[in-house]
């Protein structure tokens, strides 16, 4: 067997994709004689700086000789979007099967969707192993390249994502494709296809806004289904489809933390008592304190939209699960599990005869209604009316990053209150 990986190929602002590259270089090894088994979409660390929106490398599993599939991926990277000098594709070839990558490499591959690397890292791994590889304008990508070879052993949680592809003089143009159809189609294949659309905000999320080559990407768990409710969709003609297994949707970004060790750049699960009431600033974005030995600010952005209203209703006390990403020291909330509630406050006592509020009687003095003279010794207790309830939250659809595990999908060690 023969691994293919490749990676950083496209533009932020040019367009192309790496995906639609990697389709073109498996349907390239086919016209090669070679038998494809699979092609990988492997998200990668989503928090790093050199990506564009997705951070996606791939890797075509076949069984073409390795020599020969060093030529055709090579004469792939010269379609890449070189013209932007922040693209900087790189491509590896490895000489094994899948399950059979050394131990490093796929450690390699698990660290580059969690933490990240620098390129003399690949570089030197890659001579190790005694892999091929490719590059133009630097080669940057060897890094998503070799992870992409080693994430098949690297990860065990698997998806899949069928991605129509328009035809070439479309690239960069409005796309016309049906609204009522994604929604109906969206419909029809929820929730083993999940993150088609977001029904509140009417937005179709599987259709790009960039001037890349794809008309809309349909994720999910079942192979069949994806294919299914692609098909669906009415739309301009589509030049091509493939389909994709991924780590989207399976949280492998997440690492365990603790509020006192988490670093910019990371993306933790960690769970942590709320310090402070939710603050709505400028911008509609929402934020709070949490604390565990330290305190570490966490936010929903304006982006979340009605997930913010989740987090409005924690309060001081509350005991939660937190995961997201850690930037300039702020955990960037997509989604959070509330373990445990605080039912009550303590409140200045209401006068037993009068109903007025007391009023302080001084230093450790207890309460005084001024008017009826009685008094109390301390604060009272009173239930609090919670609008959450225990159990996961997460952003809506049109805010989830493509490697987020969609509530629906299960699997949670609680109650879920899936987006859709």
């Amino acid at each position: 067997m023969t691994i293919v990986g490749i990676d950083d190929t496209d533009s932020r602002t040019l367009g192309m994709c790496t995906t639609y590259l990697g389709a073109e270089l498996a349907g390239l090894l086919r016209d090669a004689g070679a038998t494809v088994e699979r092609t990988l979409l492997v998200r990668l660390n989503p928090a790093v700086e050199h990506k564009t929106r997705g951070n996606a490398a791939v890797a075509v599993h076949c069984d073409i000789d390795p020599a020969s599939a060093h030529e055709i991926v090579d004469e792939v990277l010269d379609r890449a979007a070189t013209e932007d000098d922040q693209t900087s594709p790189g491509a590896v070839v490895a000489d094994c099967s899948p399950d059979a990558v050394p131990k490093s490499v796929a450690e390699f591959a698990v660290d580059a969707v969690q933490t990240r690397h620098d390129l003399a890292d690949a570089r030197t791994l890659i001579a190790e192993s005694g892999y091929r590889s490719a590059t133009r304008a630097g080669g940057r990508g060897r890094i998503g390249a070799l992870a992409a070879v080693g994430a098949w052993t690297a990860f065990e949680e698997w998806t899949y994502e069928c991605i129509s592809y328009r035809e070439r003089e479309r690239w960069g143009s409005e796309r016309a494709v049906g609204h009522d159809s994604v929604f109906a189609a969206a419909e029809n294949g929820y929730p083993a296809v999940w993150d088609t659309v977001d029904r509140v905000e009417e937005t179709a999320v599987c259709v790009p806004r960039t001037p890349c080559p794809i008309l809309h990407g349909i994720r999910g768990d079942d192979p069949d289904a994806v294919r299914s409710v692609a098909e669906q969709i009415e739309s301009e003609a589509v030049a091509s489809r493939h389909l994709f297994v991924t780590n989207q949707g399976t949280d492998a970004h997440l690492q365990a933390g603790r509020v006192a060790n988490v670093q910019d750049g990371h993306s933790y699960r960690l769970t942590a008592t709320v310090a402070s009431a939710p603050e709505t600033r400028e911008g509609g974005h929402v934020f709070l304190e949490l604390e565990d030995d330290e305190r570490l600010q966490a936010a929903a952005f304006e982006p979340t939209k009605r997930f913010r209203d989740r987090v409005r209703a924690l309060r001081p006390g509350d005991r939660i699960t937190a995961c997201g990403e850690v930037s300039d020291g702020t955990l960037k909330l997509e989604k959070f599990a509330l373990r445990e509630r605080v039912e009550s406050e303590r409140v200045t006592p209401d006068c037993p005869d009068c109903g007025r509020s007391m009023k302080s009687a001084g230093a450790n003095a207890g309460y005084r209604c001024r008017d009826c003279a009685t008094s109390a010794p301390e604060k009272v207790k009173r239930a609090l009316e919670r609008d959450i309830e225990l159990g996961w939250y997460e952003v809506p659809p049109v805010a989830r990053r493509h490697i987020a595990k969609p509530l629906v999908r299960g699997g949670f060690d609680g109650s879920t209150n899936p987006e859709r």
